[in-house]
């Protein structure tokens, strides 16, 4: 390895903060691109959609479990794919194992699920085997087809209106390779991270900071009917 030069504290430091310039300018731009994301105009979602669920049937409304987002990640588990029937594919597993809790999402009425093709009752077995918290749905439609993910993985932000569904944003390839954290889940939602700092559409939701987070044993506050 052609290691960098070591130098002492001083030096160090300043490289460190000659650095951090260039992260905020990062950050800052990270920041404008979800302002952007929340003016993106919306896909409205008029086909209905089935999915099995650990409760039975489910549509794409129930799968939002009452509050105004919900976030679709497409797992590829079923036969054909590498690692079936123990695993999932190996790149969304990991995907999933990064996942945050979805209870700090819940509280910023949000819902996260995964959806795969395989049968519930094997995804039922790989959630306990691998110890995931996330909802899991199986497709039973053209869902993947429609929305982008019957070939690749793909994450599908949706705002629940009423009974009325849009779609919102999509990320794919690298751009959902990074999600996982809940800041990340809420940066690519149509409300964002719903705080007082954030440039958002007038009449957006937006609390300030730090006031809504919880502890994940705490009961979400925010399902609605």
């Amino acid at each position: 390895m052609n290691t960098p030069p070591i130098v002492s504290r001083e030096e160090w430091e300043t490289a460190r903060q000659k650095l951090l310039v260039k992260e905020k300018d990062l950050t800052h731009a990270r920041d404008a691109l979800a302002a952007e994301r929340r003016r993106m105009p919306w896909l409205a979602v008029d086909k209905q959609y089935q999915f099995d669920g650990p409760h039975g049937k489910a549509s794409l409304l129930d799968l939002f479990e009452g509050r105004r987002q919900l976030i679709v990640y497409r797992a590829f588990f079923e036969p054909g794919v590498r690692g079936w029937p123990e695993h999932g594919c190996v790149g969304c597993s990991l995907m999933a194992d990064q996942v945050a809790h979805v209870a700090h999402l819940n509280v910023r009425d949000t819902t996260l699920v995964y959806a795969s093709r395989a049968p519930q009752a094997d995804i039922q077995r790989l959630k306990a085997r691998m110890g995931w918290q996330m909802p899991w749905y199986t497709m039973t439609d053209d869902f993947d087809t429609d929305f982008g993910v019957d070939e690749w993985h793909g994450t599908n932000a949706f705002f629940r209106d009423g009974d009325r569904v849009f779609r919102t944003y999509f990320l794919n390839n690298r751009g959902d390779e990074a999600l996982g954290s809940t800041w990340s889940y809420l940066d690519m939602s149509a409300l964002g991270r719903q705080e007082e700092w954030e440039d958002s559409p007038q009449g957006y939701p937006q609390t300030p900071p730090y006031e809504w987070w919880i502890w994940h044993d705490e009961v979400p506050q925010t399902v609605r009917s």
